[in-house]
């Protein structure tokens, strides 16, 4: 079986059409500008030491190359293998805060721009683990069911905003209640001889929570499921930024009174629900080693075998395009544009080259 695992990588063959009108729009120019400086009659004297036939072989490689490379970009594969993949550890769900105040700049990009960051790099740090998107601000919405295609955790991650939910505000309990639903009906069947580690991971900045989250979070702890939450921002604080269909920052958001609004991060709501939900809380930075931390403890927990799956391993051709690449654009390097002999200009008469 012969595909192409990259079949984006053709959208570069444009550049192909787009290279030789370019080459024949800079030649055009080129020959009338030294036209006009030197005159028809001699421009043919001087410029008969290029040859045309070496221009355009220098041209056919050129595309040749680009072609090739972009042939490589597009990651040729035949043959192909079957593989036993087994797995095993815990169902997590991401619980994601994405209420207006995660906007804020305290933090760079921003306090939603981190924590996407910082868990795509925990989701890196956990193969094996079934994986679950939750967002959630006065409402929760399940992005993504458990599911152990880190790849697509990834971009519903990604993809996270303020729009991803239906009302605005921070409802923890709401979040744990979406978050047992989703394990419920995702997640692997339990009964008496099969137990499954379930954890529920919270990042949010802890502001403007509303009651209910912290007797929600005991129970689950009795049913079997962990609660840790990362806090995300800083204690000082940031303004919460209003911007326009383009992403041109138009202000700052106001209370009524016409005051900038200040949101500070309120780790100890965050601290409070993790210790009712028997886990763990860390104060997240950019790049620091809470997210190495939150991923020992959970590895610390008891891990559950998953059904096995078959992968399918297909065997890369893209080198052979490669080297024919490189071979034809080092051809191109080296190949002049002068001929071998012929004549100049001197005096009144055209003398050959020795």
């Amino acid at each position: 079986m012969f595909r192409f695992e990259n079949m984006t990588a053709f959208n570069f063959l444009w550049m192909i059409p787009f290279l030789v009108v370019i080459g024949f729009i800079f030649d055009l120019r080129s020959k009338k500008r030294l036209e006009a400086a030197m005159g028809k009659r001699l421009y043919p004297f001087l410029s008969s030491s290029v040859s045309k036939l070496k221009r355009k072989l220098k041209t056919v490689f050129q595309i040749l190359a680009l072609f090739f490379f972009v042939l490589a970009l597009a990651r040729p594969q035949m043959g192909q293998s079957k593989q036993e993949v087994k797995s095993e550890g815990v169902e997590i769900i991401l619980a994601v805060d994405v209420s207006e105040s995660m906007q804020a700049e305290d933090v760079k990009p921003s306090r939603l721009g981190q924590a996407k960051a910082e868990l795509g790099r925990l989701i890196d740090l956990m193969p094996g683990n079934k994986v679950g998107v939750l967002a959630f601000a006065g409402s929760a919405a399940l992005l993504s069911p458990i599911t152990t295609d880190n790849g697509a955790i990834k971009m519903y991650l990604d993809s996270l905003d303020s729009r991803s939910v239906s009302s605005q505000g921070t409802s923890f309990q709401g979040a744990l209640n979406a978050a047992k639903q989703a394990f419920e009906r995702g997640g692997v069947t339990t009964d008496e001889t099969r137990k499954v580690t379930r954890v529920i991971l919270i990042a949010s900045d802890g502001e403007d929570h509303e009651p209910g989250a912290i007797e929600e979070a005991k129970k689950l702890a009795k049913d079997g499921i962990r609660i840790f939450s990362l806090a995300f921002g800083t204690e000082k604080g940031g303004a919460i930024p209003e911007r326009d269909n383009m992403g041109f920052l138009r202000g700052y958001k106001k209370d009524r009174s016409g005051q900038t609004i200040i949101t500070t991060v309120k780790g100890d709501a965050l601290r409070a629900l993790a210790e009712a939900g028997q886990g763990s809380f860390y104060f997240a930075t950019f790049g620091g080693n809470q997210i190495k931390n939150v991923e020992e403890d959970i590895s610390k927990l008891e891990k559950t075998k998953f059904d096995t799956t078959m992968a399918t391993q297909y065997e890369e051709r893209f080198q052979l395009f490669l080297v024919l690449g490189i071979f034809l654009a080092l051809v191109e390097l080296l190949l002049g544009e002068r001929r071998g002999s012929f004549k100049f200009w001197k005096g009144r008469f055209e003398v050959p080259n020795a």
